[in-house]
Order: structure tokens, then C-alpha cells, then sequence
């Protein structure tokens, strides 16, 4: 059963034991569930880097479904995934602890990342963010309104199959977020 965690410890690496392993927070969670928010407010003042997939593909190509077709995303995130990939390992060598500000709705995905977060010489924790559709509607109606970065245009149907190709972590090591220890934005 995953731990319920009102804060995540996020210490800076500094204050930690000289020899612990650079910490990489793997953020896992459907859009508007809080992962960008909850990296914002509490990892990056902490001092983690964040690298987040959904910014640069907006810093390049513009806003989801406005700017190209919504069925392009996945080959516009392709090498901007894999250029993130090449970042997290040369942070992680440097001694940073990371942020990959990524939704890894599979798990696949997410032990792909682990064992990229290993081999380079860090430690990984599972940050898992479960927001329920209700409330998932709520904050998307209000970001939809928004024009940057995290602010995908989310359909009621969009998030429907968002949800059908969701695989919630269960028994990886998965920290779950209480949606009351901050303060999530639409």
C-alpha cells in the first residue's frame, strides 16, 4: 500500500550526508492533478531542477491543439523526451537533485525511468498524485481558460481517455501526494 505523504522530505542535497545519491522526484499523474504545482512550490525551492516535457514542447511548437493537431504531440514529445533523458543523467552526475515534471501514466515508463535514475547514480522517488474526475473537471474548465505552457485544452472526452490509458501506480515504491498539503491550481 503506498504511503500517504502530506510533504515530501526535500532537503537540499547539500544538507544531506556528503555521499547520499542525487534524489530524481518521478512525478506521476494525469493532467491538472497537481504535479507542476506541487514541483513549483515545494522541490524547486528545495533546490531540485525541474525538467519539464510540457514546457519545451510548448517553448517550440506552441499550444496544444491550437497551435498543431493534437494527434502530433506525441512525435513533438518524442525528442524533446529524449533530450530530457540526456539532462536528468548529466544533472544527476553533477550531484543535482531532479524534478522529471513528466506524467508517466504507465509503468513501463516509469521503471524505464528508474533504472535510467540508477544507472546514473541516483536514487528515485515515485511521486504519485490521485485526483479524482470530479475535481480533475473542475481545474481543467479553469486551465482551459489559460494560454502557457500547463495549460493543455483538456475535453471531458480528452480526459475520458486519459483516464483509460492511465495505469496508477500500485506497490512500486509510489509516494502518494495529498492534494491538501499545497496549495494546486487550476
Amino acid at each position: 500500500m503506498p504511503r500517504e505523504e502530506s510533504r515530501v522530505n526535500t532537503e537540499s542535497r547539500q544538507s544531506a550526508a556528503s555521499d547520499a545519491a542525487p534524489t530524481v522526484y518521478l512525478l506521476v499523474g494525469l493532467t491538472g492533478s497537481g504535479k507542476t504545482t506541487y514541483a513549483k512550490q515545494r522541490l524547486e525551492p528545495a533546490g531540485a531542477v525541474r525538467l519539464s516535457v510540457d514546457e519545451r514542447v510548448h517553448e517550440r511548437h506552441g499550444r496544444y491543439g491550437v497551435d498543431y493537431p493534437e494527434p502530433d504531440y506525441f512525435a513533438l514529445e518524442k525528442p524533446i523526451v529524449a533530450e530530457i533523458r540526456e539532462e536528468l543523467v548529466e544533472l544527476v552526475a553533477a550531484g543535482h537533485d531532479v524534478v522529471l515534471d513528466h506524467g508517466l501514466w504507465l509503468r513501463p515508463a516509469r521503471e524505464e525511468w528508474e533504472k535510467l535514475v540508477e544507472s546514473a547514480g541516483g536514487q528515485w522517488r515515485l511521486l504519485y498524485f490521485p485526483v479524482d474526475r470530479a475535481e480533475l473537471l473542475r481545474r481543467l474548465e479553469e486551465r482551459n481558460q489559460r494560454q502557457d505552457a500547463n495549460a493543455l485544452t483538456v475535453s471531458e472526452s480528452a480526459l475520458d481517455d486519459f483516464y483509460a490509458r492511465f495505469d496508477p501506480p500500485a506497490g512500486e515504491g509510489e509516494e502518494v501526494i495529498d492534494q491538501d498539503s499545497f496549495q494546486a491550481l487550476p
